[in-house]
């Protein structure tokens, strides 16, 4: 049995003749002699309207029941499809994360998969040609369900290609692939026949929208290759796979940047032992991301502290951060929300000098400060203004030879 994984967004589902679109989609895998299993997201904007609801009816919504509410969204989806492929002679039925089953964490909202039972799935496709499945949902070991955050349907499709055999996964969007950056805020961008598991990771982390973090490193993980395509097209989109040799050639593969970002300090903080675990440790029991983080040299017993977190958790920091104020004596906090972080990102740093170099350069030639620096094996990360932010995604993009078909190798 051939087995393909296909998942579609949201507004890859949003109407009537959108999903006879998708439904074009999976005809197509039937002919190529697939049994596709097809996981989709609710249809778009009623996860939005859905958490409006749980806002009007209750000041403080319950992360059980508000997950209850918002995954009717994908089982009204995979309901109505279902229906679109029966009518059309297409022997198919519809699975929530309840009936796979996909269990669950227990963390209502962001729930993490923690195992997928497949075996009920293949029992059902040698009686059907079709199955679908709805995404962003699991379910507890107790049975109450779950929903995995924002994306989560990437996570359920590239979950799902993995416990079935680490299957190929075709993730369709309303974009034609993955680009050299957003096409958006540079016209010169250009789309990427192939991006390795750890460049994905790296752009996703930093803020690239295609594909959700964790369905990347699901996807390494388990060795899925991942087609991101268009539903809107037939054109080829792009493989996230396995770096090899030719992706090692080129320097840099991409630019990311991410505008929901805001920087913090703590002024003055005495420099001892367990001063930083006190900092960082309530962020992390609150869930909440850290990223850049810079020390200053230390001056007559004390030093700054400043570090980065996402803005929707700006007014959790702050408060915890006047808390540690206090119990520290440290002298203020003090915050900027008017910044962003623009990323270059590849594999091939590993293998080449000077990327670091060429980035704040062609910066500084522009005249755009650098606030922080962040580095990893794969990546370069600068925290600059954010009426910066597109400047400087162009300004990388020509440095390093984006825009050339042969990228710069």
């Amino acid at each position: 049995m051939r087995i393909l994984v296909q998942k579609f967004g949201g507004t890859s589902v949003a109407n009537l003749e959108c999903m006879k679109q998708v439904r074009e989609k999976v005809r197509r895998a039937l002919r190529d002699g697939y049994k596709p299993v097809v996981v989709l997201s609710a249809r778009s904007g009623e996860t939005n309207r859905l958490l409006a609801l749980a806002d009007e009816w209750s000041t403080d919504p319950d992360p059980a029941e508000v997950d209850a509410l918002i995954a009717t969204g994908e089982q009204v989806s995979v309901a109505l499809f279902s229906m679109l492929l029966k009518d059309s002679g297409i022997k198919a039925r519809s699975m929530t994360g309840f009936r796979v089953p996909i269990t669950t964490s227990d963390a209502f909202g962001r729930a993490r998969i923690m195992d997928i039972d497949a075996s009920r799935l293949r029992k059902e496709l040698e009686t059907h040609d079709v199955i679908v499945v709805a995404g962003f949902r699991g379910v507890t070991p107790e049975g109450r369900i779950t929903t995995l955050g924002r994306g989560g349907s990437d996570t359920s499709a590239v979950a799902l290609a993995a416990a079935l055999g680490s299957v190929e996964c075709e993730i369709y969007t309303d974009v034609d692939g993955v680009y050299t950056t957003d096409p958006n805020l540079c016209s010169t961008a250009r789309k990427l026949d192939r991006v390795s598991y750890d460049e994905m990771l790296e752009m996703a982390s930093m803020g690239a929208k295609v594909l959700q973090i964790r369905s990347v490193e699901f996807a390494k993980k388990y060795k899925v290759p991942v087609h991101v395509r268009s539903t809107f097209t037939d054109t080829p989109g792009t493989m996230v796979t396995q770096e090899d040799c030719e992706m090692e050639a080129v320097l840099v593969s991409g630019i990311a940047y991410d505008k929901d970002q805001a920087r913090v300090t703590l002024r003055s903080v005495p420099d001892r032992p367990g001063v930083s675990a006190a900092i960082f440790g309530p962020l992390s029991q609150q869930g909440i991301l850290v990223d850049m983080i810079v020390q200053n040299p230390s001056r007559d017993g004390v030093t700054d502290m400043t570090f980065t977190v996402p803005r929707r958790d700006l007014k959790k920091t702050l408060a915890l951060m006047e808390e540690i104020r206090a119990r520290t004596g440290a002298q203020e906090v003090l915050h900027d929300t008017q910044v962003a972080k623009v990323s270059a990102i590849g594999v091939g740093m590993r293998n080449h000098s000077g990327v670091a170099a060429k980035a704040f350069a062609a910066l500084h030639a522009e005249n755009i400060n650098i606030l922080m620096i962040s580095t990893s094996e794969i990546k370069i990360t600068c925290l600059i203004e954010e009426k910066y932010t597109e400047l400087a995604v162009r300004t990388l993009h020509d440095a390093f030879g984006l825009n050339h078909d042969l990228g710069n190798a």
